[in-house]
């Protein structure tokens, strides 16, 4: 693997960044993970325009746009895969310990791992733990993923992957990593981006490309929901077979297959959307 850090490709060995930067210290710094299919990323131009809202919301510089995708393409370029997570990290650089940014600038990460395709059907539980819908990190993909990592474990000892959260009014919000829809009298829906989930990049495309509608919905949705599946950029639309001990209609439904259809086709079409 080889790793673009600040400015140049590095081995995998050498790719190092200071003990000081403010995303290791505090979780100072933003992402992205884009898709990359043979070589080629998926949706690139609306995960820059996160990133840079992302920056906006943490106070940081925005980044250098087209610095961030030359790092993109020599790393795709120098790690050949099939399907490909690439990852950017932006972070607050080398600071002072503490809370406080130091005056060094900030620091730019992009590597790229391979992945395989997603399972069609997945299981997901419900945690106790809420998203503040009123946070100052609300919405913003930052590096404090902390909560997720915890929330995430739990999944995974319960037999599944992923955990949802509801926010402080009870509201469903969003997943550790994901956006979650619900069909309800054979109508689909999504929470708002003002529940505090993050505004994902495939939650925009399937809204669009579905109809589904964004809806205020209460956290016990998830018992009566007909049909529930996930969006993400590495799980594009994935149904849900089981939310903690309830079991939904084997295979994804018809609401949930037509959306994957969909999706797919539209992706196909146009890698840049």
């Amino acid at each position: 693997m080889r790793i673009w850090v600040n400015g140049e490709l590095r081995a995998a060995d050498d790719a190092r960044v200071s003990v000081l930067d403010h995303g290791l210290t505090v979780g100072d710094g933003i992402f992205e993970t884009v898709r990359t299919t043979d070589g080629r990323p998926f949706a690139l131009t609306r995960h820059l325009d996160r990133l840079a809202r992302s920056a906006r919301g943490l106070g940081l510089p925005e980044p250098d746009r087209d610095e961030v995708r030359r790092a993109c393409a020599a790393v795709i370029e120098a790690n050949p895969a099939t399907l490909g997570r690439l990852r950017i990290t932006y972070t607050g650089g080398i600071s002072p310990l503490g809370s406080d940014r130091g005056n060094a600038g900030p620091g730019l990460v992009v590597a790229l791992g391979e992945v395989k395709r997603r399972p069609d059907s997945t299981a997901v539980i419900t945690v106790p733990w809420t998203r503040n819908e009123r946070g100052a990190l609300a919405g913003l993909k930052t590096t404090s993923y902390a909560e997720n990592v915890v929330a995430l474990a739990r999944a995974h000892e319960r037999g599944a992957t992923e955990a949802l959260f509801a926010n402080t009014v009870g509201q469903l919000c969003e997943g550790t990593g994901s956006n979650v829809f619900v069909v309800l009298d054979g109508q689909l829906h999504t929470p708002p981006v003002a529940s505090g989930c993050l505004a994902g990049i495939t939650r925009a495309l399937a809204v669009e490309w579905t109809g589904a509608q964004e809806t205020d919905l209460p956290f016990d949705v998830l018992e009566r929901a007909e049909e529930i599946f996930l969006t993400s950029t590495l799980r594009d639309i994935q149904a849900v077979h089981r939310v903690d001990g309830r079991e939904l209609p084997g295979g994804p439904g018809p609401v949930t297959a037509k959306a994957m259809r969909v999706f797919d086709e539209r992706a196909g079409d146009d890698l840049d959307p």
